[in-house]
């Protein structure tokens, strides 16, 4: 446990630092789009699909957010604050404020450089890899990362914490939670993308709203204790703080670390749901996946970290495991946390609620992963290959949902941040290298957006080449734009 641990901080401690310079980077390049184009990004929502094939804008993000909202945003949130202190908090939502901007990017980036097949739109990291670096043999290695990851790896965090957290609330076995999910999960992801997109478009605003309500009677019931709390995340992330002023740099890196893992702006993942959308121009997409960071960082993380650091019950410890702060009265940093923050306000009532909101996060979650190994898979692999493949993927998929259930939540955590870490290091270079390209789309959309025409994308008067979704004209939004005059090829 000892050499994931050091593993995890060899990755993870430079990252924090790439993921907030990147995020203010691509806040800078876009003229910090995620904040002024707030009122685009609400339309957005509502907006229908331009094509009878691929999904909504609502429909991706809805299916990006059932990736992006699971377990990090109530266990991983605990933990933040367990290493990092109150501090982690405020590190938490800067990283998630300036990540948006990453988000649009790769989310723009997998727009522009989309496929379609089998009559659905791909596309994601690997796609924009290579056509967009024309670095085919960097894609490979990246979709065969995310295959396995997302596939093999990462499902495991979430089943163990609906274990976990079922096994605290209602004294089930774990294998019994584990039977039942993996079932569940198996009927879920045989009936394919539709079936996928059904669940998330019913699960996720479900399970949101009532996160928010018990965060919001959290609040009047504690209204005393909103200022000082504010005080003590300020205080404890700018180091100034006499308890937790010595662990500045964990509260850094433990902050945007779990933004990360709950947000994964940078990483890739939001990029395979962006790509699923039927839209006009990639940035309207990139828009609405900006948008998806403030839902979950800003808004689902924060709940969860108001509640515990309003009620006290929880623990800071240093980077030897020496507590400097305790107040869970032994309660392991985890669910656990937000369980005890909820039953002070309605004693009983706090794990059956967690454990309720924990499945339903972490379930969207884990038929989210499966879309995007699938759509992996669907790069990798052709015909029978990739028949097979799929099936390989499916048996997986379920062994290691099951087998994460009953497995050590230290051992589970520590593999998931490592192979969420690789992912996001080889991803953030690889938007970094293709940041021309974001410029030259986000400069497009605002000049269109500026004229007040209908928005249209011709990505070869742009100089952007092998976009070849886009060249086909599937939407004839490249013909109806030189009509309008929007566009001209020789400019």
């Amino acid at each position: 446990m000892d050499v994931l641990a050091t593993i995890n901080d060899l990755i993870w401690n430079p990252m924090a630092y790439l993921a907030l310079g990147l995020g203010l980077f691509f806040t800078i390049l876009t003229r910090g789009i995620q904040f002024r184009r707030i009122p685009d990004m609400i339309r957005e929502l509502g907006a229908k699909k331009d094509t009878p094939d691929g999904n909504s804008p609502l429909q991706a993000v809805l299916l990006t957010l059932a990736s992006r909202v699971g377990v990090g945003n109530i266990a991983g949130v605990a933990t933040a604050i367990y290493a990092g202190g109150p501090g982690a908090m405020f590190w938490m939502v800067l990283c998630a404020l300036l990540g948006s901007a990453s988000a649009y990017a790769e989310s723009t980036l997998a727009q522009v450089f989309k496929t379609k097949i089998d009559g659905e739109h791909r596309g994601g990291v690997p796609y924009y890899v290579e056509k967009g670096l024309k670095a085919k043999w960097l894609a490979v290695i990246l979709a065969t990362m995310i295959l396995v990851g997302y596939g093999f790896v990462f499902p495991g965090v979430q089943s163990n914490n609906i274990a976990q957290s079922v096994n605290e609330a209602f004294s089930i076995p774990l294998w019994a939670t584990a039977i039942f999910v993996t079932v569940l999960l198996a009927v879920v992801i045989v009936g394919g993308t539709k079936r996928i997109v059904a669940v998330a478009q019913v699960f996720v605003p479900f399970m949101a709203a009532g996160y928010i309500i018990a965060t919001i009677v959290m609040l009047a019931a504690n209204v005393e204790q909103i200022w000082p709390t504010m005080q003590l995340v300020f205080s404890s992330a700018f180091g100034v703080n006499q308890v937790f002023g010595g662990i500045l740099g964990a509260a850094v890196a433990w902050g945007v670390r779990r933004a990360v893992f709950s947000n994964v702006a940078g990483v890739g993942e939001g990029t395979f749901g962006a790509a699923s959308a039927a839209v006009r121009h990639p940035a309207k997409q990139g828009l609405v996946q900006a948008f998806s960071i403030f839902i979950d960082t800003v808004v689902v993380c924060n709940a969860t970290g108001i509640m515990i650091l309003i009620s006290g019950l929880y623990d800071v410890a240093d980077e030897n495991g020496n507590l400097i702060f305790s107040g869970a009265n032994g309660i392991e940093a985890g669910p656990g946390y937000t369980q005890a923050a909820i039953d002070t306000i309605a004693p009983g009532i706090g794990p059956g609620f967690v454990a309720i909101a924990l499945f339903f996060f972490a379930f969207t979650t884990l038929i989210a992963f499966y879309y995007i190994a699938k759509t992996n898979v669907v790069y990798l692999f052709r015909g029978r290959a990739a028949v097979v493949a799929d099936w390989v993927l499916k048996i997986g998929m379920v062994a290691i949902t099951f087998y994460g259930s009953v497995e050590s939540p230290t051992i589970i955590w520590a593999i998931g941040d490592i192979g969420y870490g690789s992912i996001g290091w080889v991803n953030m270079i690889c938007i970094l290298l293709l940041s021309p390209v974001v410029y030259t789309v986000t400069r497009d959309y605002d000049r269109q957006r500026k004229a007040g025409k209908d928005l249209a994308f011709n990505p070869e008067a742009l100089g952007i080449k092998r976009a070849h979704f886009w060249m086909q004209d599937h939407t004839g939004t490249i013909a109806r734009a030189k009509a309008d005059g929007l566009l001209d090829d020789n400019r």
